[in-house]
């Protein structure tokens, strides 16, 4: 095992195909927040120990267990994705925590059906957790037999470093008074933590007796050091001096009790105008009412002296209430179909199983702590850890961590819900969480106004999907409104207006009076069909993702489905559906839509998304990679049954078919080859309509070529922003300027619907600016002739064709080609079209 006393050769400690942590089906584990490692997807049903050493923690329902091998590198084993949801039913523990295991001895057996079935993947993590300290170098796998060499571990020269100089005399120290109000809690703490990781020495604070390392977070909290009070800071090694002065200065420096903002918060304008507060828009609309502040639990003083039992059973009979809680919400949420709030709320089961989490908690009720402090307190470490990893995903965890911590402690204390809110009240508060937003909005709350957060938060999503007006960033002076003041969310202008006279009060009534009443005239005429003033007919059809969201779609006037995405059928489960299984989900869909056409795009994953059943090579920028019509090339069998189902709905008239990420004119010509072929083996004798789309710059330099042999061209404008513009559309920071009235966007669409036209094909649009009201003159006028949009929005986008002349359209497009910029653009197109 051992090449010398540092570094050794890992066995796998489970058999199957290995996997990159980057391509692990959660964000935290794949951000490498966790530590680095890698993943194996197990095809056997036992864990096996990598190496030597000692079993350091094992946690509490028995899906992960901690290893410190000789050398001091600690390695976390977790089996499956979510297990935390089987309550430690499907595994049996062969050792305990403290036990001395030899390489390749039996450590646990799990059941991998019910694993299989009951949970969000298979997936298992070997992770280097002092990854600080140590290197782990993955061999180049692709599968192994558990015993087969894995991976190596060795010390990180900076580390190796270090121990060898700790042996010297090399050593400094200093008497420091700590400045920072409120002590040593999470975020100084943090700060401390990140100054001491700079550097090789071994550094230490002590007081009152007690020492800990200055690289530990829970260490430094747990010295209970407050304002004012003295420590002692002691550095060995090579560069002690240097670590002394500058842990010193970071000790002493005055951090306030003024919040801080997340990485992930959206930058905020200075209030520059008297009685307004300017923030960022999370979720449109403009309301008037009375401010309601919700506040956070504070906690009394922890008086001590609690029996350590009796705490540990209050904590584990609270989180198993919330586990239950979010159980239920995550049932409704897949009731509705509602992804992005199962999404959220899922990863908020396996946030309360966190084992660092809960180690945290534990080990404070064993040194003394009540259950609710010993929560907060866990919670608030974690979170500091979070922001100082300068992640903007991982920041706004921290805000999912919070959610937690209010949740669990209202049942520890015994506060349910009771907030009674005023009629029609906006509610302002620090931040925030998920759940307090579905309570909120159950309570008919009229708007959220937040001191912090960001625009693309968990609640900004569900705020957005509720129709729920939200502004976030709005700083520190929210909180100082009075209770039951009245004011105005203009939240599309991300403003507050905190003393707005009754005129303005009588002026947003009736706006919102005559938005309502326009949107009800838009609902009733949402049927008809959508012709401009000069007599250009529009198809305004929808996205979905299932029947049941084809049916909506039916009912808010569609006039017909513009895409449908078949990944609803693939994702989160262990094996792929059958021929028969996809069969009976696409004719559901065309049974909904009652007459209407129906555009089915072939399966498109790959690359960013993954199917646990679906094993592809590991990508370095997976977003380049094997995505859409391209895994067909790896994969043609997957394709091969989808193309047989969607060959055997009825009427097939009705069906098309839509290839997602063609670059390739030859990719297109293989396909139709191919249904060709299927349509004479199934003995059909028409054959359906066969769509390329267009996402990604080649595709729509070709278009002419590419549509002289398909049947339309459907532009997808979210990817094919994002490579035209070389911005992720996902990045925190750059997702306001991916907008796809960028000239050059405008250029290629306008390129696309000229090749089309050459062969009499039409050109339909199934991206987010479809959606865009102010966006519909332009895309009519550059060529569009199909418009396929979220279904709530099929009014609104019909009754904007109404008011609009195709032949002024056209004339007015050509020359937004030649602006400098989307905002540009966008101006103009306020001034030729205003959206009233």
């Amino acid at each position: 095992m051992s090449n010398n006393n540092n570094a050794l050769t890992l066995g796998a400690p489970l058999s199957g195909p290995v996997l990159a942590l980057g391509n692990v089906p959660d964000e935290v584990f794949a951000s490498g927040a966790m530590g680095d490692g890698l993943a194996i997807d197990p095809l056997n049903d036992s864990l096996y120990a990598p190496c030597d050493g000692e079993i350091i923690h094992v946690a509490r329902t028995g899906h992960a267990l901690t290893l410190r091998a000789q050398n001091g590198a600690e390695l976390l084993m977790h089996v499956g994705i979510d297990t935390v949801e089987l309550n430690g039913e499907g595994f049996a523990l062969l050792v305990k925590n403290g036990a001395q295991v030899s390489k390749g001895q039996a450590l646990m057996q799990f059941d991998l059906d019910r694993i299989a079935r009951q949970c969000k993947s298979l997936v298992s993590l070997i992770i280097l957790t002092n990854s600080e300290r140590f290197e782990l170098t993955p061999l180049p796998l692709r599968s192994v037999k558990h015993g087969e060499p894995l991976a190596r571990v060795a010390l990180r020269s900076g580390a190796a470093l270090q121990t060898a100089v700790d042996n010297s005399v090399a050593q400094a120290s200093a008497n420091v008074r700590i400045t920072h109000r409120g002590g040593l809690h999470a975020r100084p703490a943090a700060l401390i933590r990140k100054t001491a990781q700079a550097f090789s020495s071994q550094t230490q604070l002590h007081f009152a007796g007690k020492s800990a390392a200055c690289d530990s977070l829970i260490g430094l909290m747990g010295l209970g050091i407050g304002e004012g009070d003295e420590v002692c800071v002691t550095c060995r090694g090579k560069d002690c001096a240097a670590a002394l002065q500058a842990l010193v200065a970071a000790l002493s420096v005055a951090i306030g009790e003024e919040p801080h903002t997340p990485m992930a918060a959206a930058p905020r304008r200075a209030n520059t105008e008297v009685g307004v507060l300017q923030g960022v828009c999370a979720a449109p609309g403009l309301v008037c009412g009375p401010l309601f502040r919700l506040s956070t639990i504070e906690l009394p003083a922890d008086t001590g002296n609690h029996c350590a039992d009796e705490q540990l059973q209050r904590l584990d009979a609270a989180l198993e209430q919330v586990r239950g809680e979010i159980r239920t919400t995550l049932d409704l949420a897949r009731q509705r179909r509602n992804a992005e709030e199962e999404d959220i709320f899922a990863a908020h089961l396996a946030l309360l199983e966190d084992p660092a989490l809960l180690d945290t908690a534990t080990r404070a009720i064993e040194h003394g702590s009540a259950a609710p402090h010993a929560w907060r307190d866990a919670i608030q470490a974690q979170c500091a850890v979070l922001l100082g990893l300068g992640k903007p995903l991982l920041a706004e965890r921290s805000n999912d961590l919070r959610d937690l911590q209010q949740r669990v402690l209202r049942v520890l204390l015994g506060e349910a819900w009771h907030v009674e809110l005023p009629a029609g009240a906006i509610v302002s508060a620090h931040e925030l969480t998920p759940s307090d937003l579905l309570q909120l909005s159950a309570q008919h709350a009229a708007g959220l106004c937040m001191a912090e957060g960001g625009a693309t938060s968990h609640v900004a999503i569900l705020a957005r999907g509720k129709g729920l007006p939200c502004v976030v960033a709005l700083g520190a002076e929210v909180l100082d409104v009075p209770q039951g003041q009245r004011v105005v969310l203009d939240a599309a202008n991300g403003r507050l207006e905190l003393a707005p006279s009754a005129a303005r009060h009588a002026e947003v009534e009736r706006i919102r009076d005559t938005q309502n009443l326009r949107r009800q005239e838009q609902q009733t005429q949402a049927r008809l069909p959508a012709n401009t003033r000069d007599g250009m007919t529009i198809e305004v059809a929808a996205n979905v993702a299932s029947s049941a969201e084809a049916q909506v779609a039916f009912e808010n006037g569609a006039d017909g489905i513009g895409l449908l995405r078949t990944e609803f059928l693939f994702v989160d489960r262990r094996t792929a559906p059958d021929e028969q299984e996809q069969r009976q989900a696409y004719q559901a869909v065309l049974d909904a839509m009652g007459d209407k056409s129906v555009i089915i795009r072939t399966i498109d994953v790959g690359g960013d998304k993954q199917l646990d059943y679906l094993p592809l090579p590991v990508e370095a920028n997976p977003v380049l990679g094997l995505r859409g019509i391209r895994l067909a090339q790896v994969r043609p069998d997957v394709l091969d049954q989808q193309l047989r189902a969607l060959l055997q709905v009825s009427p097939l008239a009705r069906c098309r078919i839509l290839l997602p990420m063609v670059s390739e004119v030859d990719e297109l010509l293989q396909i139709r080859q191919r249904l060709d072929e299927l349509c004479v083996e199934l003995q059909l004798t028409q054959r359906p309509e066969l769509g390329v789309m267009i996402e990604v710059p080649a595709a729509a330099l070709m278009a002419e070529q590419l549509a002289r042999h398909a049947d339309f061209l459907s532009i997808g404008t979210n990817d094919l922003s994002q490579y035209t513009l070389a911005m992720d559309r996902d990045h925190a920071g750059l997702a306001a300027r991916v907008d796809a009235l960028h000239p050059a966007l405008l250029r290629l669409i306008a390129q696309t619907c000229a090749g089309a036209a050459k062969h009499g094909r039409w050109v339909g649009v199934c991206g987010a600016l479809a959606s865009d009201p102010l966006a519909t003159p332009v895309l009519i006028g550059l060529g569009v002739s199909e418009l396929s949009v979220s279904p709530p929005q099929i009014g609104e986008i019909k009754d904007r064709v109404r008011h609009l002349d195709a032949a002024q359209c056209r004339q007015l497009s050509l020359g937004l080609l030649d602006l400098s910029s989307a905002k540009a653009v966008r101006q103009a197109c306020q001034h030729h079209w205003p959206l009233s």
